[in-house]
């Protein structure tokens, strides 16, 4: 048996469960979710216990795997819709900003035009630094989405080796290169 697909996930009190079929809806007070999962995966939500379990039909290598997976995105849900997922990301460079208009993330990034993205419904964009380094937190409660928005926004602009100037993650360690050195000697 999967040693993290047996494991049941603990629903809190205050998320509303409803599984019908292979889709699972949560609802809970950082928003609501829905999942549609493997049909060959059952989902069962006990009620008195409080708790999600995900059963597989057979022991073939590929529902094996489908059950850990079912399992980890339900924890994932359960805990986007009570605490939320969030990722942090750092502008380097001379000149380089962002700031939110509506529903507008307008990032400066050393082009000849600002690079506009239109920011997902059910994600937030936070700006605590808005100049160098600015410093973006990017919030929701489906942790999928706010892994793929943060990626587009690093993909605007990837850190460069030589000064780090770009679009990093927080913490993210960008490998450095020398520079060209010159020399004194003549040849």
């Amino acid at each position: 048996m999967s040693r993290i697909g047996k494991q049941p996930v603990k629903v809190p009190n205050d998320v509303k469960v409803t599984v019908t079929g292979n889709t699972v809806n949560l609802e809970g007070p950082k928003g609501k979710l829905v999942q549609v999962f493997h049909p060959d995966i059952r989902i069962e939500f006990h009620q008195q216990d409080r708790q999600m379990v995900a059963k597989r039909t057979s022991d073939e290598k590929y529902h094996k795997a489908l059950h850990g997976l079912t399992r980890a995105l339900i924890a994932n849900m359960v805990f986007g819709v009570t605490k939320g997922f969030s990722k942090n990301l750092e502008i380097v460079g001379l000149g380089y900003n962002a700031k939110v208009q509506g529903k507008e993330l307008v990032l400066s990034l050393g082009y000849t035009h600002p690079v506009h993205l239109a920011i997902p419904q059910g994600i937030k964009v936070d700006i605590t630094n808005p100049t160098n380094p600015a410093k973006l937190t990017i919030s929701g409660s489906d942790k999928q989405m706010v892994g793929q928005f943060s990626a587009v926004i690093r993909g605007k602009k990837p850190p460069e080796p030589y000064k780090g100037m770009g679009i990093k993650y927080e913490g993210e360690v960008i490998r450095r290169k020398a520079g060209k050195a010159f020399t004194s000697g003549a040849a």
